[in-house]
């Protein structure tokens, strides 16, 4: 998977630690599909898998599947491959454009895909193509949506109190413009579960999960949280006030006791939503 604004293969350190400190939702996620009535995945696509954090997690949740990491960045499989081997899972990697290049991997009985859908200019164009990889009675899985990401204490003792909504609303601007800019960009309501249900899937329910990592942080999601916000600073930098723009520099300076490294009211709360849908037998 590629657009204009991501490099994904730079991106691949903070992907990795994002996936590691949020992986508490994937395993419920997963707990959730394992209670399923009739669905016992012999095959799974973790497709746009980036470093394979999720992809790991099932094939230790479903030890006799075969689990298969679908990208387009070869970086990220490479980083998949190696957690595999560390973690001593089966794991296969397989390079593919989202959404173009699906229509060789066959299909599945799981299909799993985690913010990906929105990254493509049609995204119902995109649940019908993750649809049509299902085996009937398949479910596919997307993480779309959610709650925004929380770090850091309102009033941070330097700085304009209420930083990190700042950020969310510049982040939202990018996330329009970025949307806006894709080929092919359809504009429409994102009510995901009815998108499931246009799609032709059945049986559809969405289930929020809460990532909670409260302070002071463990070595990291501490790291997580510094990538993040170095993140923001380098592609939302220029759309900062010079008072916001200032607070982050200091909060990621490294010999800073009030920055992100040494500060102890440093947490990391999110919620993440996961959205299921079955294709029918019949």
């Amino acid at each position: 998977m590629h657009d204009n604004d991501f490099d994904w293969a730079a991106m691949a350190d903070l992907l990795e630690l994002e996936g590691e400190a949020h992986s508490s939702y994937v395993r419920q996620a997963l707990d959730d599909l394992a209670e399923l009535p009739d669905l016992d995945p012999r095959r799974i696509l973790d497709i746009g898998s980036g470093p394979g954090v999720a992809a790991c997690r099932m094939a230790e949740a479903f030890p006799r599947a075969e689990v298969t990491a679908v990208d387009g960045t070869p970086e990220l499989l490479a980083r998949a491959e190696q957690r595999a081997a560390r973690l001593g899972v089966r794991l296969r990697t397989e390079s593919a454009e989202f959404p173009e290049g699906l229509t060789g991997l066959g299909t599945a009985d799981l299909v799993w895909s985690g913010h990906v859908v929105h990254h493509v200019g049609d995204q119902q164009d995109a649940l019908r193509r993750l649809t049509a990889l299902l085996e009937p009675g398949g479910v596919l899985a997307i993480v779309e949506g959610g709650l925004p990401i929380r770090r850091l204490p309102r009033d941070l003792g330097f700085g304009r109190p209420g930083l990190e909504a700042r950020l969310d609303a510049v982040s939202a601007e990018r996330f329009a413009r970025m949307r806006a800019e894709l080929p092919g960009s359809v504009a429409v309501v994102e009510d995901w579960p009815g998108m499931l249900r246009a799609a032709g899937l059945t049986e559809v329910h969405s289930r929020t999960y809460l990532v909670d990592h409260p302070a002071p942080l463990a070595e990291g999601p501490r790291r997580t949280v510094r990538r993040a916000l170095e993140r923001h600073r380098a592609v939302l930098g220029e759309l900062l006030d010079a008072e916001d723009a200032a607070t982050l520099d200091r909060l990621l300076d490294p010999d800073d006791p009030a920055g992100v490294d040494q500060r102890e009211d440093l947490y990391l709360l999110t919620a993440e939503t996961v959205h299921f849908g079955r294709r029918a037998k019949g």
